[in-house]
């Protein structure tokens, strides 16, 4: 089991930072407290420049984060996406549904 963990941070102006390992290991319990995390805002700019690792898991997350921010009527930005990140993506056919919102 990892010992690494997900770090959400609220850096102002709408911009948050996510750090850490976004894997199987740590994204079942970071998502279930998505209350204490989960922006409320109309725009939200993800940083993922401080991910270590990201795995399918993680990439999933990230799909939920997109449609709940969406369906809520969120402009959700992601920065720094990790070329691992952008693989993962790209292998699951699935890098369409965030590609307008990677910068």
């Amino acid at each position: 089991m990892s010992e690494d963990k997900i770090s959400w941070q609220a850096l102002g102006n709408d911009q948050y930072c996510l750090s850490g390992c976004l894997e199987r290991d740590t994204v079942p319990a970071f998502w279930l407290r998505r209350k204490e995390w989960m922006p409320d805002t109309n725009k939200v700019s993800l940083d993922l420049g401080g991910l270590s690792r990201v795995d399918s898991a993680g990439m999933v997350m990230l799909l939920h984060l997109h449609q709940q921010l969406s369906s809520a009527g969120c402009d959700f930005t992601l920065l720094n996406v990790p070329e691992q990140l952008k693989t993962l993506l790209r292998l699951s056919h699935v890098e369409p549904i965030l590609a307008t919102c990677m910068k």
